[in-house]
């Protein structure tokens, strides 16, 4: 789903307790905090999707401190797909993003509050890997869910 229409008839059908918007998917910051907002007016929680980098879980964690109805923030920290990278590699102040008794504190620095380490990034691009979505698959080469 990709506003807050295409929620809003979810939230209308009824039978959901936990709203997980995209904000790489759902029209960024502004959209999905509307989207917070009518899920809260269903008495839906909320739980951003978030299998992707800092940028993202920065923008997710904004959208969590100030919806009422945050209930837990995904994230992929130490998973098993982030094999060749973690996913704060590139991250100067990684010691934002630790958690304390299962909880993010609310980030400081200005913007997001994501300093990206630049240089690192310009020299792991050079050697950038052909990188491809992992597919996982059963025992009987069928494909199975993440």
């Amino acid at each position: 789903m990709f506003s807050r229409f295409d929620f809003k008839r979810v939230l209308e059908a009824g039978g959901i307790s936990i709203l997980q918007p995209d904000l790489s998917h759902a029209g960024g910051i502004t959209e999905c905090y509307k989207i917070a907002g009518m899920a809260e007016a269903y008495d839906v929680t909320l739980a951003p999707h978030c299998p992707l980098g800092p940028i993202a879980l920065a923008a997710c964690l904004h959208i969590d401190f100030v919806s009422y109805n945050a209930v837990l923030q995904e994230q992929s920290m130490g998973i098993h797909y982030n094999k060749g990278a973690e996913l704060l590699d590139f991250v100067k102040n990684k010691e934002d993003f630790s958690m304390v008794g299962g909880f993010f504190k609310p980030l400081t620095k200005p913007g997001l509050g994501v300093e990206i380490d630049e240089a690192k990034v310009i020299e792991f691009s050079k050697n950038a890997p052909d990188w491809r979505n992992p597919l996982w698959r059963h025992e009987d080469n069928s494909v199975a869910e993440w």
